[in-house]
């Protein structure tokens, strides 16, 4: 397993100067690449010897990477703990498995398909998201990252929510109590730490707030019935963090976000609910943060509302000065910050108190997790009208998807894609760089499968896409060349398509949109067996 390559010891609180011990309240972002030249996101994502001089000689207390390769990454946690002189907490996004974020791993089906399993039978759905958070954890560690940011406990009782969505674990408290408690307790098998997020409950949105700030109205006592018990379960399974929502939450603050709020994160977090582990900022450079707050005094905020750990600062050398001179200023104590980093001390101390022997290669997609993806990928499909379906040789495979440029689950060699061209099926791609109406002769009645990548995207929406998809499905009716559909994704989006599907067309609905997804979509489509072999 990759962690700390050599045996770091986390220093005594009264060595450190300010200037250090506000450095370990931040995490930054960084490319889970190995070179500079593979960086996505350069306005947020460093190059390596800024990234070195952030972590060597500012000394900030973690590292949050959010995409790359299994390889890159087990190099790349490596390389970045040898710069630290105290262990870092590298953290990641990994809430469908660390597949989700770096490929070569296990990806598994977003958390709300275990939601349908639920409905049908619970002790499998919590066995599963056991499971689930044991193989994230496990896979996490071989690649060197020690925080698992995950679950989220969100009730997501909106459809229209852009951002959080098929993320959530279901629609009902109950249901998310249950099998966030059980992720936990899967985790928590391997020396990890864990977050609950979004506190107080993103699930009741329609505004992604990557992009504003959204406004919760409810009522103290909805908020008590619904959004918070969750969190309250997650506290009682011992998680080790929560994580703030940029929210605006009327009924508690009229005026500040919650990432902002002294009376949501301290007097209701921390003093009302007794949470005592790490309470951690939603990314900083978010819009609902950043449009409003400076770069410097909104980490200020977010500490003077009672956060620990601060994270994806949009300048964190410019925030971690701006905060030592609040210090200096005394418009915060030092002795405020000293309550944050005795807080992450003992988080690092749970999870490098026994030194992981480095593995020379990473153990990752284990037959037991594959297999685990591969049950829960079948209890939660859903499948109707007449199956198999007999295939059309010189048929149309129209795949409809938000953005092929974004995509990482489609290619030549893609169950999608491969399986319907050997049964002789003809590929169309349709996406939001390509001419989203219809364009259908209805003398050539060309057999057509449908198939729809759709889901909640934070930073762009998919309304405008699934309203393309809506007008093509129903152009194929109207034309009699609407042979099957299949949807990979979000339950929502197969809600908008089911009510005007005739009952002699069939359907397939999978949470996935991986290629284990589409294999298994497909092969209940046609009733047959996909080999890769066949193509390659």
């Amino acid at each position: 397993m990759a962690n700390c390559d050599k045996q770091q010891i986390i220093p005594d609180l009264d060595s450190l100067s300010l200037e250090e011990k506000v450095a370990q309240m931040f995490v930054i972002r960084a490319s889970g690449y190995l070179f500079d030249h593979q960086i996505r996101f350069p306005d947020w994502e460093p190059q390596k010897a800024a990234l070195q001089h952030l972590i060597a000689d500012l000394g900030v207390g973690g590292v949050l990477l959010p995409v790359g390769n299994s390889g890159d990454m087990f190099l790349r946690s490596q390389e970045i703990q040898s710069w630290a002189k105290i262990p870092l907490l590298i953290a990641s996004d990994v809430e469908e498995g660390v597949g989700q974020r770096f490929t070569g791993a296990t990806h598994f089906p977003p958390p709300m398909a275990l939601n349908t399993i639920a409905q049908k039978d619970i002790n499998l759905a919590e066995k599963y998201a056991e499971d689930l958070g044991y193989h994230i954890a496990q896979e996490s560690l071989e690649l060197g990252i020690n925080w698992v940011l995950g679950p989220v406990v969100d009730v997501n009782n909106n459809p229209d929510n852009p951002v959080i969505n098929v993320r959530s674990f279901g629609e009902t408290p109950e249901l998310v109590n249950k099998l966030a408690t059980a992720f936990i307790k899967g985790a928590h098998k391997w020396p990890v730490l864990t977050v609950a997020k979004h506190f107080p409950g993103h699930g009741d949105t329609a505004v992604d707030s990557h992009i504003d700030l959204p406004v919760l109205p409810h009522s103290d006592s909805r908020l008590n019935e619904i959004e918070l018990p969750p969190f309250i379960a997650a506290i009682k399974a011992g998680v080790d963090a929560i994580m703030s929502a940029h929210l605006l939450i009327k009924s508690w603050d009229s005026e500040k976000p919650a990432t902002l709020s002294h009376k949501i994160l301290t007097e209701k977090l921390r003093n009302e609910l007794q949470f005592e582990g790490l309470i951690v900022t939603d990314a900083l450079v978010m819009g609902a943060i950043a449009k409003k707050y400076g770069a410097n005094e909104a980490p200020i905020l977010a500490l003077e509302a009672g956060a620990d750990i601060l994270l994806m600062p949009l300048d964190p050398a410019g925030a971690i000065a701006a905060i030592c001179d609040a210090v200096r200023a005394g418009r915060i104590t030092e002795a405020r910050i000293n309550e944050s980093v005795k807080r992450i001390w003992t988080a690092k101390q749970k999870i490098f108190s026994s030194p992981i022997t480095q593995s020379a290669i990473p153990n990752i997609a284990t037959p037991a997790a594959i297999s685990s993806v591969t049950n829960i990928l079948r209890d939660s499909m859903k499948a109707g009208g007449p199956l198999p379906l007999q295939p059309q040789p010189g048929g149309r495979n129209l795949i409809l998807l938000d953005d092929i440029f974004l995509c990482e689950v489609l290619g030549h060699h893609t169950p999608a894609i491969a399986f319907p061209r050997q049964l002789g099926y003809k590929l169309q791609l349709v996406d939001r760089n390509t001419n989203l109406t219809p364009d259908l002769d209805p003398t050539t009645g060309i057999p057509t499968i449908l198939q729809i990548f759709i889901r909640g995207n934070p930073f762009r929406g998919s309304n405008e896409v699934i309203e393309s998809a809506l007008t093509w499905f129903k152009k194929l009716l109207q034309t009699q060349q609407l042979q099957a559909i299949v949807i990979y994704g979000s339950p929502y989006t197969l809600e908008q398509f089911l009510p005007a599907l005739p009952t002699e067309i069939p359907f397939v609905f999978s949470y996935g949109q991986q290629i284990s997804a589409q294999t298994l979509a497909l092969e209940t489509l046609f009733g047959s067996s996909f080999s890769l072999s066949n193509f390659v």
